[in-house]
């Protein structure tokens, strides 16, 4: 599969050396340029007190940016306290936590990487236990509430949730567009909107989750409409010069589920509105099987990129420097977005560099470590 030329979808390449890793060639979208294409997925932390970021993502987003990532991403900030997946989720529906993300933001940008945050809303997910205690809801009386979702059907060990009626729909497209203004006041320099691993957004795309008959659900258009609305209200409220990314789940890897053409259709659907890179990842919407191995979720974002036009971020079991390389000088996708592999190595970036030959600058409190 050839790579798409600039002129094909709206992205630009700057700074290309001769000979340099495809990884480490800098990128822009819109107004923003990203130093490199390794960058950094949204990880819940599971580590907010009433929504705020604190230490600890200061020193986990920090350390991920000192390691000489592209783009950082915050872990889902939720829209809302009931968008919160679970107590402990952070999130940006106020003004103290705008101001704590600032500071966060202020110390990624300082290390060269631009700075983002995921906006999302949990849906039928909401009100759940951390992972380490078990599956499970957290109930009203311990901290929890009730959540919300296209239907009233609940997800497998969560409690049942309130189906959203217009005025909370309403409701939930003026959060996300609150949310951008508060993204905007904390200087990120890129936001995404979460529509995938079975969030609010994702169940309204499936029909296995989204069974309305009214004009959010029924036909493909009806149940990308919710999505659709949301990503139009966030490009409104975000600047021109400053990128927008969609994540979504790009299969349900179930039978009458979400599709990879209905992720190509809503690809589309959503760069016509603004938005500039599609983060492909895939299931949570449903439980199933779904056959993982290394770079497994690669051939999505390679489907998106080539049928709908649009530049893509690949995900998925991608741990080694020359794995990565590949899926770039193959044209599978623009971006490589690592997750766990940055849990075990923050410096991956730095150390793929070195592999593969690439000349990049060193923290200079780190430069003595330098091969």
């Amino acid at each position: 599969m050839l790579p798409l030329t600039p002129e094909e979808h709206p992205i630009a390449v700057v700074g290309l050396a001769l000979g340099m890793s495809r990884l480490f060639e800098p990128l822009t979208l819109r107004g923003a340029t990203a130093k490199n294409r390794l960058w950094v997925s949204p990880m819940c932390q599971y580590s907010s007190t009433d929504g705020m970021p604190d230490d600890w993502h200061l020193v986990h987003l920090g350390a991920r940016a000192v390691g000489g990532a592209g783009l950082v991403l915050t872990e889902a900030a939720a829209v809302s306290p009931e968008g919160r997946i679970t107590p402990q989720d952070a999130g940006i529906w106020n003004d103290a936590q705008a101001a704590a993300w600032a500071r966060i933001v202020t110390f990624v940008r300082a290390q060269g990487a631009l700075a983002g945050v995921q906006l999302a809303h949990a849906g039928r997910k909401a009100s759940a236990k951390r992972p380490w205690e078990g599956r499970g809801f957290t109930a009203p009386g311990a901290g929890g509430w009730e959540p919300v979702g296209p239907t009233g059907d609940a997800f497998p060990s969560l409690a049942p949730p309130s189906e959203l009626d217009d005025a909370g729909i309403a409701k939930v497209r003026a959060d996300f567009v609150t949310a951008t203004g508060r993204a905007l006041t904390a200087g990120f320099d890129v936001v995404e909107v979460h529509a995938a691993h079975g969030y609010l957004l994702h169940s309204f795309l499936s029909p296995l989750t989204n069974t309305r008959t009214d004009g959010y659900g029924g036909d493909l258009a009806g149940r990308m409409r919710l999505v659709l609305e949301v990503v139009e209200d966030v490009r409104a409220a975000w600047p021109d010069d400053r990128p927008l990314l969609l994540r979504i789940s790009a299969s349900d890897w179930a039978e009458g589920g979400w599709t990879p053409e209905d992720s190509v259709a809503l690809a589309k659907e959503a760069a016509a509105l603004g938005v500039d890179l599609v983060d492909c990842s895939s299931g949570g919407n449903v439980l199933t099987d779904i056959p993982v191995s290394p770079g497994y979720q690669v051939p999505f974002a390679s489907q998106v990129r080539s049928e709908a036009g649009v530049p893509t971020g690949a995900v998925g079991l991608i741990t080694e420097p020359a794995q990565a390389e590949r899926v770039l000088t193959d044209g599978h996708a623009d971006v490589v977005l690592l997750a766990r592999e940055l849990l075990r190595d923050p410096h991956f970036p730095l150390r793929a560099a070195t592999e593969l030959g690439a000349d990049v600058a060193w923290p200079d409190q780190y430069a003595r470590a330098r091969p």
